[in-house]
């Protein structure tokens, strides 16, 4: 599998596709908010990269994991990664390449390692027996129910907040009452490209797309999320544009205070994605970066040739 991963506005869609037709792949989106139906000009979801080539001669780049869900619902990471496998298999089953690509770098690490997760639901009864009870109590019983299970405490985010806190004990003791059954998800040996965009560039792309999202329609479509019975907190929890523009649309903010903080918080977006790539790479993920700025028959190249070397080295 290749992995193309990179910030927002960095091209790494259009490169994955160029890529995907060069080597007879389907892309795989690793991104957390294109998995939602009518959510198109928020997410950025612009189908129109996955055409490429001549009107006469044009071909459409197959994609999985877009418009899988409804607006409003909560899509997490343990179903990611079950539909992920779903469709890695299918294009691997088809003799074809797998190319995972997306700026949501949770999404790309869990795949690519293999985290275990389960899928918990919530205990209304265990809830109401701990409502009330303080911090301290509460994480008492966390550490007796982890030792009971072998667990270990994740530092302190299990315990930030008795909410938190209720939901860790609620996990343990679900694992403690049901046979782990966690289906097993194999670590994915993938070669990673990281595209890297140089920041002032990355700023002024992400300031014109900004304009443009706007100018196409942006706003009207919160409206008719929020006119199909969304309800407004739900499209606040998407975060980046549909928060903002939600407080926009429902007269919380003004226009040019709704641009200029969601201006900001893009930008801010960006540097965490790339926080958490470098991060990959102090846990031992080889990413090998190519410059945006490059053309594109020479990006396509360079992964061809680091494409090559993998080959010979495994």
């Amino acid at each position: 599998m290749i992995t193309i991963l990179g910030p927002t506005a960095s091209g790494k869609t259009p490169l994955a596709v160029a890529l995907a037709k060069e080597i007879g792949g389907e892309i795989i989106s690793a991104d957390s908010r294109q998995v939602y139906r009518r959510m198109d000009i928020g997410t950025g979801k612009d189908l129109e990269d996955y055409r490429i080539g001549t009107d006469g001669s044009s071909v459409t780049i197959p994609y999985h994991l877009i418009d899988i869900a409804e607006p409003g619902t909560k899509y997490n990471l343990f179903q990611y990664q079950q539909d992920f496998f779903e469709a890695y298999n299918n294009i691997k089953g088809r003799g074809l390449t797998p190319i995972l690509c997306g700026g949501t770098g949770l999404y790309i690490e869990a795949v690519l390692k293999g985290y275990h997760l389960s899928p918990v639901p919530q205990n209304p009864e265990l809830r109401q027996r701990l409502e009330g009870k303080s911090l301290a109590e509460l994480t008492q019983m966390l550490v007796e129910l982890k030792a009971r299970n072998g667990s270990n405490m994740h530092n302190k985010t299990d315990v930030d907040s008795c909410q938190r806190a209720i939901r860790a004990i609620e996990i343990e003791e679900y694992n403690l009452r049901t046979p782990t059954l966690k289906r097993e998800m194999p670590p994915i040996d993938s070669l990673i490209v990281g595209v890297s965009i140089d920041r002032e560039i990355r700023r002024q792309k992400i300031t014109s797309r900004l304009k443009a999202r706007l100018e196409h329609g942006m706003v009207e479509e919160v409206r008719s999320l929020l006119s199909e019975g969304i309800p407004a907190e739900d499209l606040i929890y998407y975060g980046l544009e549909y928060k903002f523009v939600t407080e926009y649309v429902t007269g919380a903010t003004t226009y040019d205070e709704m641009f200029q903080r969601l201006e900001i918080a893009i930008h801010q977006f960006a540097k965490r994605q790339m926080t958490w790539f470098r991060g990959m790479e102090r846990r031992g993920f080889v990413i090998h970066w190519i410059d945006a700025q490059q053309p594109m028959e020479e990006k396509v190249e360079s992964i061809k040739r680091l494409m090559e070397e993998s080959n010979h080295h495994s």
